[in-house]
């Protein structure tokens, strides 16, 4: 169970982080007619579709959330997207994770994008926590958090406990 002492922030301000960033994306591709949201399954997932609810308040382009599966621990292994990758040919995409820790899964994540020509590729995180080992920042973000490598940042998006956390 998580401890509400860990809390460093609460569902308030991620739906206040989530609003600001659907407001960068927006601003982003003004001139867009598609906008594709790529959410890292599973907790990418659940922030690409509210930040995709607060882009449809906002803006009539359209907005296509998709979903791509990849291992975390081993993201040489196979990754696979819920949808023909073609369909992203010449668009405005934006990959969306919970938290930017080292890079590496955005790093594998560009990589299976990158067969195809891609008009802009941004990445949107929640936590950005500064650890990086790969040339890969966050275009949007809704906390930078300068942590040790000792401790885990633990983000719940569903349930009573939502929050981010610091254990």
């Amino acid at each position: 169970m998580l401890k509400s002492e860990n809390l460093i922030f609460d569902e308030k301000k991620i739906k206040y982080c989530t609003k600001r960033i659907a407001y960068q994306i927006y601003e982003s591709n003004i001139k867009s007619k598609e906008i594709f949201l790529v959410g890292i399954a599973e907790n990418g997932c659940i922030f690409a579709n509210e930040i995709e609810k607060n882009l449809n308040d906002i803006t009539k382009i359209k907005i296509t959330t998709l979903k791509l599966a990849i291992d975390k621990k081993k993201p040489r292994n196979k990754i696979s997207l819920d949808s023909d990758v073609k369909k992203l040919e010449n668009k405005s995409i934006v990959i969306i994770d919970d938290v930017l820790n080292t890079g590496l899964v955005f790093a594998y994540a560009l990589r299976f994008l990158l067969n195809i020509n891609i008009k802009q590729i941004k990445i949107a995180v929640l936590v950005n926590r500064e650890h990086n080992k790969f040339p890969i920042k966050a275009d949007y973000k809704g906390i930078s958090l300068s942590t040790s490598v000792n401790e885990t940042v633990k983000v719940n998006l569903i349930g009573k406990q939502r929050g981010i956390y610091l254990v």
